[in-house]
């Protein structure tokens, strides 16, 4: 249904079922003072045109009394012809069945004991989608209806993160799939053969089993974690930690697995301040940060320690830099670096270890930064507050 252009009378009598007040008729030229007014409407002195989502208004008798700017632009319909029209025409709203909404729905003369509508996917004429949600505004419990109150919202967001997730389900999905069919596999045919095969290859096959149990149970500490981080539930144990020694752990399990030692190089500053972060989580952070050094870069890979400054007041932080000699991480590509997914090359790899350490930093209340490193490769920086407990300080 588009807005019509019907005169005031004529509109008036599509509008939603409501009682008109004694001597109270309604004139065009009331209408012009609800559209001219509608614009000096304020709450808490905030106008209407300064919140994000679409609002609508209509007063007791279904007529449209306020129309902010984001009605109009999720709409496309102009906030001053959508005042003074009957809710159902200046907002027809249809069901994902094609039924018509205000109809179906009927605040002014439905059960008086009803207070609004949830939220949920309806569609403008053309069938676009957006979010709606009203509230009945009453003078009592059940008394008549005053205004009706509207709120609009555009999908896009919604089926972004509704995107995401599939993605990340699809992507863990895909993970999973490798190793839990190699444990499968092996663990049958050990079960099967047992005495067909030598202690050697015994040894081999549940060695194999082994090491990707280890990966199906990173994956799924990977997506706890990001749970965690959505929902803003991460957790932060603080306890001194030496990343010194933790530096030095994470290069010896690469130069155990084949790297050479002199391909790292380390400089920690002798005046670090003591820092406080969860021993676990520090872990995490330096050990993505050295992988896609040591897989996707090149030449030497250097390990910075120095103090710093951590947020903006400036506080006492530590800030640990670690940078490589490859061909860097694309200009393009730098703003996407943290988001789900990433990758810097198609050497495998979930894309995902790069947003948890950004999410592990912030939680430290410290912040991550990405660019070219003095050599050309990339280098990540980030920087902790020393999160002294209060009871030391």
């Amino acid at each position: 249904m588009t807005v019509g252009t019907d005169s005031p009378a004529q509109a008036r009598s599509d509008a939603p079922h409501a009682p008109e007040p004694p001597g109270a008729a309604r004139t065009p030229a009331d209408d012009t003072a609800a559209a001219d007014t509608a614009g000096d409407i304020t709450f808490a002195g905030v106008h209407p045109d300064d919140l994000p989502d679409g609002l609508v208004i209509a007063d007791e008798t279904g007529r449209v009394v306020c129309f902010n700017a984001a009605a109009g632009r999720i709409t496309a319909v102009p906030a001053d012809r959508a005042l003074g029209l009957p809710l159902d025409q200046a907002l027809p709203l249809e069901d994902l069945k094609g039924r018509r909404w205000w109809t179906l729905t009927d605040p002014y003369g439905g059960l008086a004991t009803r207070r609004g509508q949830p939220e949920r996917n309806l569609l403008l004429p053309g069938g676009r989608e957006i979010l709606v949600s009203a509230r009945y505004v009453r003078e009592h419990p059940t008394g008549p209806v005053r205004r009706v109150v509207v709120s609009l919202r555009g999908t896009d967001a919604r089926r972004r993160t509704e995107r995401s997730h599939a993605e990340l389900i699809a992507t863990v999905a895909h993970e999973l799939r490798s190793p839990l069919t190699s444990v499968k596999g092996f663990t049958a045919t050990l079960l099967d053969k047992w005495e067909r095969f030598t202690d050697e290859q015994k040894r081999l096959m549940l060695e194999t089993v082994d090491a990707d149990a280890g990966r199906i149970k990173r994956l799924i500490a990977e997506l706890l974690d990001i749970s965690r981080i959505d929902s803003g539930r991460l957790e932060v144990r603080r306890q001194p930690v030496d990343l010194a020694a933790a530096i030095g752990r994470h290069i010896q399990v690469h130069t155990t697995g084949g790297q050479s030692p002199d391909r790292f190089f380390v400089r920690i500053s002798p005046k670090l301040p003591a820092l406080w972060a969860d021993p676990d989580k520090i872990d995490q952070i330096l050990g993505n940060l050295l992988e896609n050094a040591v897989r996707h870069g090149e030449g030497t890979v250097t390990i910075e320690v120095a103090p710093g400054t951590a947020g903006d007041d400036g506080e006492e932080g530590t800030e640990v830099t670690v940078s490589d000699e490859g061909p860097g991480i694309p200009e393009a590509s730098m703003s996407r670096v943290f988001t789900r997914f990433w990758r810097g090359s198609k050497r495998g790899g979930t894309g995902l270890g790069l947003y948890i350490v950004k999410g592990i930093v912030e939680a430290h209340g410290g912040t991550i930064t990405v660019g070219r490193g003095p050599r050309g490769g990339a280098e990540f920086r980030f920087t902790l507050p020393v999160g002294t407990p209060a009871h030391l300080i």
